[in-house]
């Protein structure tokens, strides 16, 4: 008897704990979420929530709300549903790039970082267009949206076409001296399409973009590349005229090493950047009669290729003035004397920098046919 009274009593104490239990057919899980700047710069908050009742016809239901702040949206997209608001399980974070060119915007995802409920390995996107347009996609023939998106980024990521950076990263990016924060940027046309990267400076303020292939030499020169990186060369020969074919070469890189080698001299850093690469040869694209180019001289032409191409994508950073790449880093690391006094100006002594990049490249195959 005494027994059975102890289960009882141990049964009743675990009842109260299904109190709070919510359905989800009661809850409104937002798993894309979108700020933007409408109208006279008015702030604008985007959800998309699955719909989970078998009745509705929508897979996803959307909602928006100007406010000017997450919580105070939060409040009012739970007046337009019939739902609980849940914003813990955001799987990517959309940024309207009008709203990116404005440098007080990063405050507005403190709630993110201050709420330990809020998941921070959302995927932050810059969207180059008006967001309402992202959010009204539902093609039949994809999955949800929130699942497209974040399978898009991370695809995009391991074909090195743009960068991945979670909310978690951009907090670290934001936050470090010795680096700017880059995030993927997407643009809606007939479809969503990943345009390449975009590149903020310290105050997060939209400045530049990245083609999808400046942003594989910028993994490059990060050294996250991901396992799927191949490059077009352009070999340096004349066009005959009418021609339609374009003299470039495809590569793949095996193995991808990268030293940097930082100095101080005349009051200005100097960086030197040696990258040795052995690659593959995918597609040699040639007229036939220089089809027979010998490797030494392929080698050479890959490695001015890359270097010119690299030169021009920092000469890009420098005037800029932004630090993709983490360059402060090292400055930090090996010249601290001197990093102290241009921490907080970080980006301007960058763009007076001395900065030498040069690769070594040997092929290791050819293909069985040459």
């Amino acid at each position: 008897m005494k027994r059975l009274h102890c289960l009882c009593i141990v049964i009743l104490l675990l009842l109260p704990g299904c109190n709070d239990r919510l359905d989800l057919e009661n809850m409104a899980i937002g798993l894309l979420m979108g700020i933007d700047l409408e109208g006279d710069d008015r702030l604008v908050y985007y959800l998309s929530s699955p719909v989970f009742n078998k009745q509705a016809r929508k897979r996803e239901e959307e909602a928006q709300a100007f406010t000017s702040t997450v919580v105070q949206s939060e409040r009012k997209l739970d007046s337009l549903t019939n739902a609980l608001t849940v914003r813990g399980k955001v799987q990517v974070l959309l940024l309207g790039k009008r709203l990116l060119q404005h440098e007080d915007w990063f405050p507005l995802l403190d709630v993110a970082f201050r709420d330990a409920k809020f998941t921070v390995n959302a995927r932050v996107v810059a969207v180059d267009g008006p967001l309402i347009e992202i959010f009204q996609f539902q093609p039949k023939d994809k999955p949800r949206l929130p699942v497209f998106l974040s399978k898009l980024i991370d695809t995009a990521y391991e074909r090195n076409i743009t960068v991945k950076t979670t909310l978690q990263e951009l907090h670290r990016q934001m936050f470090e001296k010795g680096t700017t924060p880059v995030i993927s940027e997407i643009k809606k046309e007939k479809s969503i399409e990943v345009q390449g990267t975009a590149l903020l400076n310290k105050q997060g303020k939209y400045v530049a973009s990245l083609s999808k292939e400046e942003n594989a030499l910028l993994q490059i020169l990060q050294r996250k590349t991901g396992e799927d990186l191949s490059l077009t060369i352009h070999v340096p020969q004349k066009q005959p005229d009418g021609s339609i074919l374009k003299k470039k070469l495809g590569i793949l890189p095996e193995k991808l090493k990268l030293r940097i080698r930082s100095a101080y001299n005349k009051d200005r850093f100097e960086f030197h950047i040696l990258g040795r690469i052995s690659f593959s040869l995918l597609e040699k694209q040639l007229p036939r009669f220089a089809a027979s180019i010998p490797s030494p001289k392929l080698e050479s032409i890959v490695n001015e290729d890359l270097q010119k191409r690299c030169a021009d994508l920092i000469g890009k950073f420098q005037k800029a003035r932004i630090d993709p790449i983490g360059l402060g880093l090292y400055a930090r690391a090996y010249h601290n004397a001197q990093w102290k006094e241009v921490q907080d100006q970080w980006e301007e002594a960058l763009s007076r920098a001395d900065v030498h990049i040069s690769f070594q490249t040997e092929i290791t195959k050819l293909g069985p046919m040459r």
